[in-house]
């Protein structure tokens, strides 16, 4: 197996085969999907840090921010506005509930879900997948529609169509982000500030797995 190949068999077995393993066992892994995320992490991480070719400023700097903050805050502002209106509508029974019934809840998920949660997800899917698998998928497009793809596939674990389809689109605009903003920090905060959002006003519910601060 050369080093294409192996690469091709890396990607499979960790985007694809894996996810469906913890969709298999989901219910014996819903206390464990943390500790895996945590573990999943560090093992790209020291992948990416033992690579003489990856730029470790992209982990810590704001990159090409400025490039791109108007358009990341004025979708962010637009989608919320139009998000918030409609589960209001579809959904008024939850609508708010996290903050007005379970403020204590709802302060310490502002604080722990960019760090236990976005962080990991947004240093798999953007930062490593978009580095390490460059020379198979050169194709800054290809690139973009397969971590979208591959990181709404790990969301099968929740086992509903809803988490999938908002992380398809969620991992479409996370993904173009770190395509043009070359930075960790700048997804992590652009994925905080929508997955935030949707816990805010009740649509979490779609991603709950039994377990806090999915």
């Amino acid at each position: 197996m050369n080093a294409r190949q192996f690469r091709w068999f890396e990607l499979f077995s960790i985007f694809f085969l894996l996810p469906f393993i913890a969709y298999y066992f989901r219910h014996d892994l819903a206390n464990w999907l943390f500790p895996a995320l945590i573990i999943i992490m560090s093992v790209c991480t020291y992948l990416l840090l033992s690579d003489p070719h990856f730029k470790r400023f992209r982990l810590t700097s704001l990159g090409q921010f400025s490039a791109i903050k108007k358009r990341l805050f004025s979708i962010f502002f637009i989608g919320a506005l139009f998000s918030g209106m409609l589960y209001g509508l579809i959904s008024q029974e939850t609508w708010f509930d996290l903050p007005i019934n379970s403020t204590t809840d709802w302060l310490v998920l502002l604080i722990a879900y960019p760090i236990l949660s976005v962080l990991p997800q947004e240093l798999i899917f953007r930062s490593y997948f978009f580095h390490r698998y460059k020379r198979i998928l050169p194709s800054k497009t290809v690139r973009i529609l397969l971590s979208a793809s591959v990181f709404a596939l790990a969301h099968c674990v929740y086992d509903n169509w809803m988490a999938i389809i908002m992380s398809f689109f969620g991992g479409l605009l996370f993904s173009y982000t770190y395509a043009h903003s070359r930075s960790l920090a700048v997804c992590v905060l652009e994925h905080s500030l929508w997955g935030l959002w949707l816990f805010t006003i009740g649509a979490g519910k779609y991603l709950d797995a039994g377990v806090t601060f999915t």
